[in-house]
């Protein structure tokens, strides 16, 4: 599912124009970026948690030049579903 069509989802159950729900959207997606990047995490009662997690650094390859390089110690971002959305997803996909 695309960002444009969730976007037309959500604008077919509100009856909401279609502007304003992508504003809405891009918003959110903005503020989890921003807390994220910030080390703040966001909590989503009943959907999930946008975390982040620290990377080790470690040895890597560049193929190309048949080197090995350090990869440094990163943060990547993360979510972890919560019981509620884990637990509806087993018992609807099947």
């Amino acid at each position: 599912m695309t960002k444009a069509e969730i976007v037309a989802e959500i604008a077919n159950k509100t009856n909401l124009e279609k502007v304003a729900i992508q504003q809405t959207i891009e918003a959110f997606m903005e503020s989890v970026k921003s807390s994220l990047a910030k080390g703040e995490s966001v909590y989503l009662r009943g959907f999930g948690s946008f975390t982040t997690k620290k990377r080790a650094e470690k040895t890597g390859r560049n193929i190309s030049k048949n080197t090995t390089i350090i990869i440094p110690a990163h943060y990547i971002p993360a979510f972890k579903p919560a019981k509620t959305f884990v637990f509806d997803v087993k018992n609807k996909v099947q």
